[in-house]
């Protein structure tokens, strides 16, 4: 698995003005955020190198590592270089918390600013979303679409809050939340009806109900997280009972 996603690595041409640390920086947050480079493990830049096949220098990778620094997702150690971010409940307990506040105040913002173009494109991208079937046997390469395909409905539902900061900074904590929720959805199968919770948010969206909405969107991050904690305590349990006597 860790060779399949250094060969996804593999920089860009620079098509579109991208650059190789951008580029890299997009490849390497897929790869925390699916669980392929795991929790707590070390980023070795020399190792990276090899194994992206790269003769390049170290700059373009420790600037890759550092922007994902300050989104949450690598941990800078002073003098001890890169690891991917641990997971722990407080720090999900943080995120969802963020989350829900910083989300229902997007969402309110949308649903008082959006015009029709606004509505026909959450129309569509929960549609694109509900298109997609998904099965406790789905490959990685299924399940990365209908996770873009997530991803993409709850940032269509904010995007017409026309506050740049604010958005980014929603992106920014749904992918932290993101990367715990697919861990548990590994070893978890799918426990609730999530397009039934997508279609109430949508509805009370499109009806202008902000107080409602808002509320729904709360739930649906809070029980995602109440079964993540659920997991993780589980995690813990499963580590104290195999620790030598």
């Amino acid at each position: 698995m860790m060779n399949r996603m250094m060969e996804s690595l593999v920089p860009e041409s620079g098509e579109g003005g991208i650059t190789l640390a951008t580029s890299l920086v997009q490849r390497l947050r897929r790869a925390i955020l699916s669980g392929e480079l795991r929790p707590g493990a070390k980023l070795r830049l020399e190792a990276l190198r090899e194994q992206l096949n790269l003769s390049i220098s170290r700059s373009p990778l420790r600037e890759a590592l550092s922007r994902l620094g300050a989104e949450g997702l690598v941990l800078i150690e002073d003098k001890r270089g890169y690891r991917v971010m641990p997971v722990s409940e407080k720090n999900l307990r943080e995120i969802a918390r963020l989350r829900i506040h910083f989300e229902g105040l997007a969402l309110r913002e949308a649903i008082a600013e959006g015009g029709r173009r606004w509505e026909a494109g959450i129309i569509a991208a929960q549609y694109e979303l509900d298109s997609i079937k998904r099965t406790d046997g789905m490959t990685l390469e299924q399940q990365e679409v209908w996770e873009e395909a997530h991803r993409q409905f709850h940032l269509k539902l904010l995007e017409a809050c026309d506050m740049p900061l604010l958005l980014n900074y929603c992106r920014t904590l749904h992918d932290l939340n993101d990367r715990y929720r697919r861990l548990y959805l590994q070893k978890n199968p799918f426990d609730r009806d999530t397009r039934s919770e997508h279609a109430a948010i949508v509805e009370a969206t499109l009806e202008r109900n902000a107080d409602l909405a808002c509320a729904l969107l709360a739930q649906h991050t809070q029980r995602t997280t109440d079964n993540i904690r659920t997991m993780l305590a589980r995690a813990r349990e499963e580590e104290l009972n195999v620790q030598p006597d």
